[in-house]
């Protein structure tokens, strides 16, 4: 699979370096860097675009400027590309009222478009864009991409007696890399903790997503997206962990 990743900051660099460690040898990843700066509305897109761009089959744009949402459309013709990945870890890189225009102006072009809020939300059929809300999609290169990174889905192995984990297996990554460094350092830690060390690590990463309140889940999508990773090794280790019974009037065991 061919891949252009749009960036144009550390975000965006972050994300690629971890798809270039470790995704699948067969794709291709290629990188433009957006202009910094560009006007609130682009009335010639071409004015911003380089005089060439490598062919590809996805779009990965991790721009930290909405107005190069407005510029995808575009790409997508010049690159031939037939699916767009638009990631939305923040509000202002990427308003809901522009990703839902985005997905619009592509999809009358026949090309496939997602618009994850936040980016670890995307699974090989759906993502989320707000609380209880998830948009399904039908698509091969989409969905082959989330194969790989996306939605964070580790697979924990605790050891039954000591009730300590012992291996925490990758199935799935979160783009920018923060569950792999989280299944690392989950090793030895206990069934009763690992939840609230899978928080704690996940915010040390640190998670790149916005700290401001969205009002689509009415919390941060930094915490919406440890939330997710919490969830995932929760339920892996409930199983294990140790339940305290409150009988009134004698001490808890």
């Amino acid at each position: 699979m061919r891949i252009l990743a749009i960036i144009s900051g550390e975000y965006g660099q972050r994300h690629v370096d971890n798809i270039l460690a470790h995704g699948p040898a067969e794709w291709t990843v290629e990188v433009w860097r957006a202009p910094g700066v560009l006007p609130p509305v682009i009335d010639y897109p071409e004015d911003y675009l380089p005089a060439g761009l490598p062919p590809a089959d996805l779009l990965l744009s991790f721009a930290e400027h909405p107005g190069v949402a407005e510029l995808l459309p575009d790409i997508a013709r010049l690159t031939g590309a037939r699916a767009v990945i638009a990631a939305v870890d923040s509000e202002a890189w990427l308003p809901r009222g522009l990703a839902r225009q985005l997905r619009g102006w592509l999809e009358d072009m026949g090309v496939a478009c997602v618009t994850p809020k936040p980016l670890c939300s995307l699974t090989e059929k759906d993502y989320s864009i707000g609380r209880r809300q998830r948009i399904e999609y039908d698509d091969p290169l989409i969905a082959e991409f989330a194969r790989h990174f996306g939605q964070p889905d580790l697979h924990i192995t605790v050891d039954p007696k000591s009730r300590l984990i012992t291996s925490a297996e990758v199935l799935r990554d979160s783009v920018c890399g923060c569950a792999r460094y989280v299944a690392e350092k989950l090793v030895g830690v206990s069934a009763d903790d690992a939840e609230q060390e899978a928080g704690l690590l996940h915010h040390h990463y640190p998670c790149l997503a916005s700290m401001g309140i969205d009002t689509d889940y009415g919390d941060t999508l930094m915490h919406i997206s440890g939330n997710l990773l919490k969830n995932n090794i929760a339920r892996q280790v409930k199983p294990f962990k140790r339940v305290q019974y409150i009988v009134p009037g004698t001490r808890s065991t």
